[in-house]
């Protein structure tokens, strides 16, 4: 199994996953689409807006499934 920079140094563009990464005081997530990778970066489309992550921070990643279906409105 590979480890989770390989992980991501693999995934093709456009794959939704999820990145731990090691912050001050423990540690974050960032879920959504792949939109670049190098030898030092990768870069997620999360809700928010693109999250630039360095490949040395990362502790875990993992495909994810697509999001649910917004639900209707009610009435």
């Amino acid at each position: 199994m590979p480890g989770p920079i390989e992980f991501i140094r693999n995934a093709p563009l456009g794959t939704r996953m999820t990145v731990r990464k090691r912050i001050a005081g423990g540690f974050t997530d960032a879920v959504g689409y792949l939109r670049e990778c190098n030898d030092g970066e990768c870069v997620v489309e999360t809700r928010r807006g693109l999250v630039a992550i360095r490949l040395d921070d990362v502790t875990a990643a993992k495909a994810v499934p697509p999001p649910p279906p917004r639900r209707a409105p009610p009435g």
